[in-house]
Formats: C-alpha cells, structure tokens, sequence
C-alpha cells in the first residue's frame, strides 16, 4: 500500500468536492487513523503530509507517541474512560469523544492548558454509539462553562454503517444544524467552528454538509491489523 498515493488521491477528491460546493479545500482536514496498522504505517502517512493522526485505544496511543511523539498534531478518537484520562491528556491536542459532564471534569484536572474537546452526538440514536443525544448538546455544554480547561472546538459524530446513502447524509445535515444552534449560544468557550465527521466510506457526503475533520482509516493508511 503507498500511503503517499492514497493521500494524494482523497485531496483531489477533497478539491473537486469544494470546488462543486464553493468550499475551500483549506478548511478539510484529514485525521489518519491509526489503529490497526503499525508505527511505520503512522509514519508513512507523516511523510505523505499528514500531520493529524488519531487513535482509538490508549494502548495504541501510547505505542505511536513513543517513537513519533510531536512530529504529529494527535487526537483521542476513540470511546475515553474516566480513569483512563491520566494517561492521555499531556499527549492529544483533541479529544473527539467528550459525551458527559465526569469526563469534561476528569479533564479539567489533569491538564494545565486548554483542552479542544470535540462533543460527541448519537445522531443517529443508534444503542451501539455513544455520544450525547441531540436534545441534551446545548444543555451540556452550557454546564462546562466554569471549567477553563475544556474548549469545545466543535461536534463530532458517527453516521450509520449502511448503504443508504440519504440517511447517511441526513445525519451529517443535522449535526450541521446542531453546530449552528451551538455557535447562536456565542458561549466564548464553545467556538464549535469545527465538524469532525466522515470516514473512509462517506467523507464524501460529509464534506458537503460541512465537515472540517475527516477520520480515514482504511483507504488511506490501510489495515494491517498490526497496530497496539
């Protein structure tokens, strides 16, 4: 698999997708997601020029840091436990999985500098999925307001796995609207300027509906089934 070849081939599918939406290809970033393939697969996306790579496990994050440590921009992608806070937070810029009010606290405490927290929405309501719900974004983040190290740089979800195409965009259209009720708010510690939506089946669809943070795993890195 060549990384490079990958990359350049989901930026051009970036570039025609901006240029039919009259976006500007600069505001896509590309997250690769690095669990199931190794340290060297990590790098390869690095010296493709991917900068953002992101992981699921705190096992995995730990394992990459070690040899790549700040050559890359890194962000918790995954499920985050409470107690597993410790571990991460002096390594991640961004936390992508923030769903609930004991975890933006565990946060809180164990950084000294701010936080970019992505909050976690179950738009498609899936029992599967976390993620707060819908109803409950704008009363969750208006709890977080005495908490100075949590910034709520956007909205992240994940759309079903299925080929209904239309459902799909549906739940990347809402979370776009959701993003909106959030920045009326004008709370200074909800920018909620970014959408971290889109895998490699459907970054398409979320492109166009307003994604600023693309997660790709497969069609870009690959999957060895060799990442810890």
């Amino acid at each position: 698999m060549n990384v490079q070849d990958n990359y350049q081939t989901i930026r051009r599918n970036i570039d025609s997708i901006c240029e039919r939406t009259g976006r500007n290809p600069k505001e896509i970033k590309v997250i690769a997601v690095t669990k199931y393939v190794s340290v060297d697969r990590a790098k390869a996306a690095i010296d493709a020029g991917v900068y953002h790579l992101g992981e699921n496990r705190e096992e995995g994050l730990h394992h990459k840091y070690q040899v790549i440590e700040d050559k890359a921009i890194w962000h918790f992608i995954g499920s985050l436990q409470t107690r597993k806070v410790k571990n991460i937070i002096d390594k991640v810029e961004y936390i992508h999985s923030l769903d609930r009010i004991s975890l933006a606290k565990e946060i809180n405490k164990r950084t000294q500098k701010p936080i970019k927290c992505f909050v976690q929405v179950n738009v498609s309501g899936e029992e599967s999925k976390h993620g707060c719900s819908p109803e409950d974004v704008i009363r969750f983040v208006k709890e977080l307001e005495s908490l100075e190290n949590i910034r709520i740089v956007g909205l992240m979800t994940m759309a079903p796995f299925t080929n209904d195409r239309q459902l799909i965009r549906t739940c990347f259209k809402q979370l776009k609207n959701l993003q909106l009720e959030v920045q009326a708010l004008q709370l200074p510690f909800v920018p909620c300027h970014e959408l971290s939506m889109g895998m490699s089946n459907d970054y398409e669809l979320a492109i166009e509906e307003g994604a600023t943070f693309i997660r790709i795993g497969t069609s870009l890195v690959g999957n060895e089934n060799g990442g810890v």
